[in-house]
């Protein structure tokens, strides 16, 4: 174990700063033990890629990124144990080196898998990344060791948990066996791609749409399983798409201080990047996921249910489009679909879901993007939840309105955590826990 001492933590877009005292690097399960019991207070982070301040933020951190290994494969059952600082991308190369796949990859491979879990990271037409679990070791408060099994009730509560319950030690996933995917992309104007949403979800294994604000388009991606040795016409566009975060770095360089830029850049970007046919074929894997982020990012990210989506997307439409409110927003919003589930605080507890990503390409002002505060509160109107790893400003008494299951969470990590190891200071205002602190010392 390596220890460093007196220093200062920074997020990957340099938008959130954390002095600390201790931050250790651990490769086994005992000095991750060791380390939560000595501390009073501790978080643990990863790649440092959420937009949410949950990751720092304690006088002692944990770098989980040297818990990094591949613990063990099942051949019969197709399952895979790892430890839970192990990069996404790696943890997926490995089990497509065996023939395996998890359905439903998130956009970007460079997150840890404890982070993505921890946040509730999906993909599109299948399941939460959480869902494959089918057991877990957590380690919990006083540095003991709980195994979690799928049957058990608590897994529903730990799958998606911001790590307030625990730090999680080794996970194992049921896989798949790998397939191949036929990708086609173009643009559809709206009125074209919104009232086809269900039925392509029937008709296509994969779907996801880059709606263009601004544009009154959007950019439509389907995926079929096909054979893998089946030859399909590969086209993979202009050479010049690859410039296309260079572009919008360029355009948008000046959108916080004169925002109707952005509906101007929006349509050059859209014209340029978004306009051609294009069609390939790769792995699950090797066909969806981008890869890699740029480090000039701030994200959020809204959840609604299925059949309130048209309407959601009615609001926000009319809303962005007004040139006297401010509220423009840089292309692409990612539309991706979402199986429902049992998870205490997944986006799709019990529902089919639509989840809309919003970025803003300037990190730096993204306190001034009004874009952020347009989108939660439309969705939030209709019920929507935030992604738990991206921007968003609710607090527990909203919270508690749209997750059915939020009381319960907060009493069970009470349980867990009697001391509130796990909280930092944003945490601790996301579960009103000043409230829970001044309720005991009235009990007292």
């Amino acid at each position: 174990m390596k220890q460093k001492s007196n220093g200062v933590w920074v997020s990957w877009n340099e938008n959130l700063k954390h002095e600390y005292k201790s931050l250790y690097k651990i490769t086994t399960e005992n000095e991750l033990q060791d380390v939560v019991a000595n501390n009073d207070k501790i978080r643990f982070f990863g790649n440092k890629q959420s937009s949410a301040d949950i990751a720092a933020g304690s006088d002692a951190l944990l770098d989980m990124k040297s818990y990094n290994k591949i613990v063990s494969y099942n051949y019969n059952e197709k399952t895979i144990t790892v430890q839970s600082g192990v990069i996404l991308g790696d943890l997926l190369e490995a089990i497509e080196k065996v023939g395996w796949c998890i359905p439903c990859l998130p956009d970007i491979n460079t997150i840890t898998v404890g982070g993505a879990l921890a946040t509730g990271t999906h993909g599109t037409s299948g399941k939460l990344l959480s869902e494959y679990i089918t057991s877990c070791r957590l380690v919990l408060a006083d540095g003991s060791v709980k195994e979690i099994n799928s049957s058990d009730e608590l897994m529903n509560a730990v799958k998606v948990s911001l790590g307030m319950l625990g730090v999680l030690s080794t996970i194992t996933f049921k896989c798949e066996p790998e397939y191949t995917l036929h990708i086609k992309e173009r643009p559809e104007n709206d009125k074209e791609w919104l009232p086809k949403i269900k039925d392509r979800l029937k008709q296509h294994d994969f779907l996801r749409v880059l709606w263009l604000p601004h544009t009154s388009k959007g950019y439509v991606i389907t995926g079929d399983k096909i054979d893998k040795d089946k030859e399909i016409n590969v086209n993979n566009g202009p050479k010049y798409l690859k410039h296309r975060r260079t572009a919008s770095k360029i355009l948008y360089k000046y959108s916080h201080k004169f925002p109707w830029i952005t509906a101007i850049a929006n349509n050059i970007l859209a014209k340029a990047f978004f306009s051609s046919k294009k069609e390939h074929k790769g792995s699950l894997y090797q066909a969806t996921v981008t890869k890699s982020r740029g480090s000039t990012l701030e994200l959020a990210e809204w959840t609604i249910g299925l059949n309130k989506f048209p309407q959601v997307f009615k609001e926000l439409k009319e809303e962005v489009n007004k040139w006297d409110n401010k509220s423009f927003i840089h292309i692409p919003m990612d539309v991706r679909f979402v199986q429902k589930d049992n998870a205490w605080l997944s986006y799709a507890y019990k529902e089919d879901i639509v989840t809309m990503g919003c970025v803003s390409r300037n990190a730096a002002t993204a306190d001034t993007y009004e874009a952020f505060k347009s989108v939660e509160r439309i969705f939030l109107k209709h019920g929507g939840r935030p992604h738990w790893g991206k921007r968003f400003a609710a607090k527990d008494s909203q919270l508690s309105k749209i997750y059915p299951k939020w009381e319960d969470f907060k009493k069970l990590r009470r349980e867990l955590d009697p001391t509130n190891k796990f909280l930092n200071p944003y945490l601790s205002k996301l579960v009103n826990e000043k409230k829970i602190a001044n309720v005991k010392k009235s009990i007292a």
